[in-house]
Formats: structure tokens, sequence, C-alpha cells
């Protein structure tokens, strides 16, 4: 016999979207900077009066060395983050054999701050200690939640093959369009590509897509014109 519905359990978890903040914070970094510097970078040397052969190569050197850059600068920032995460943790785990009673009292009186009262609050701290103390400590006193834990590796990678993708749009705008529309086509399909990164990006974090896809795209156009602006008076002086 079933019991009432409010003691059946069932098979439910939620997937929150702030899991994916760590890969996808570098993915639409990485993809918008792809994007942006090689479009900026070919539209300026265009500008400058480049062959399609040089635009190319400018190109495919910006596309290689900015996915290197990325993936480098990204393992060193999240690898900052993690040796900060683990020098907490080796501070804790001492604290935790010096004064542990000390320790499981601070449990205590985090969880009575969150509304447990006192006994709850001892019988739950204790049976969390009993189980992994440390573990204990570093959710709810150091706040590091395991899936949101910094990742060097997996930044570093998402960066670099998002920049990647993002260089072949206006790599591939540059190299296949006739040289009357190169730039205005460069401009064309960098600012598609970056409605539809901000609106990926922002949906998939759960956000409301148009005011990201703006943004992006407002930015974007700005270093696009700036840098053939640039590119333009640089080859009118030489």
């Amino acid at each position: 016999m079933a019991g009432p519905p409010f003691l059946r359990t069932h098979a439910h978890r939620e997937k929150h979207l702030s899991t994916r903040s760590n890969w996808l914070r570098a993915a639409v970094l990485g993809a918008n900077d792809g994007i942006v510097s090689t479009a900026g970078l070919v539209l300026g040397v265009a500008g400058a009066g480049a062959t399609r052969e040089d635009l190319v190569t400018a190109g495919i050197a910006g596309l290689v060395a900015g996915a290197l850059s990325m993936a480098a600068g990204e393992y060193v920032s999240v690898s900052s983050q993690h040796d900060a995460e683990q020098a907490d943790l080796r501070m804790e785990e001492r604290e935790l054999e010096r004064n542990p009673e000390g320790e499981l009292q601070e449990l205590v009186r985090i969880y009575e701050q969150r509304g447990l009262s006192g006994p709850l609050a001892l019988e739950v701290a204790t049976a969390l200690t009993e189980n992994d103390a440390l573990a204990a400590h570093s959710r709810d006193e150091l706040g590091f939640d395991e899936e949101r834990r910094a990742r060097p590796l997996q930044a570093a990678g998402a960066s670099a093959a998002a920049f990647s993708v993002g260089a072949l749009v206006p790599l591939l705008a540059i190299a296949l369009a006739p040289a009357s529309v190169r730039a205005a086509a460069v401009a064309v399909v960098t600012v598609l590509a970056l409605a539809v990164l901000g609106s990926t990006g922002a949906r998939l974090g759960g956000a409301p897509a148009r005011p990201a896809a703006l943004r992006v795209v407002t930015w974007g156009a700005v270093a696009m014109a700036v840098t053939y602006a640039i590119g333009a008076l640089v080859g009118a002086a030489t």
C-alpha cells in the first residue's frame, strides 16, 4: 500500500547551471577572444592594404599564438586559484589534528547560523565529522564545492579549443571573400558569430540571451572599427 503523497520519494536530481561555471567561463572567453582578436588582426592588416596571402598568414599566426596564449593564461590563473584552495585545505587539516573539538564547535556554529537548533546542529556536525571531517569543513566552512573546484587543465583546454574555433570564423571569411568586399564580409560574419556566441553562452548559463548578445556584439564591433582605422592610418603613412 502506498504511503501518503508527502512521504513518497522520487528519484529526483536537479541539474544546476552553476556547475558549468569553470569550463563555460573559459570556453566563452576563449571563443570571444578568438573571434574578436583574429577579426581585428586581419581587418587591421587589410586596412593597411595587405594581400589575401598576407591576411591568411597573419590570421593563422594569430590563431596559433592566441590559442597558446589563452591556454597558458588560463592554466596559470586557475592554477593560482587551485594552489590557494590546496593551501586552505592543508591549513584546515592541521587544525583538525591540533584542535578537533574546536573545529567541531565551529561546524556547530555554522549550522546554527543556517537555522538548525543547537542539539540538531551538534548531531549533524558530529555525524559529518565522523564520516569525513575535512570534507565537511571544506564544503561548509571554506565554501569549496567539488563540482566548482579549480581545474587548470580543463580550463586551459577549453579556452584554447574555443579560441581556435572562434578564430576560424573571421579567418575563413577573409580567405574566401572577394577582395572588393573582404573587410565587410569579415565584419558581418564576425558580428553574427558574436551574437550567436553571446546568446548561446547566456542560455548555457541560464541568463537572458539578448543583453548578453548585445554586449558582446557592441564591444566586438568597437574593437574591429578601431583596429581597422589604425591599420588604414598605418598603411597610408607607410
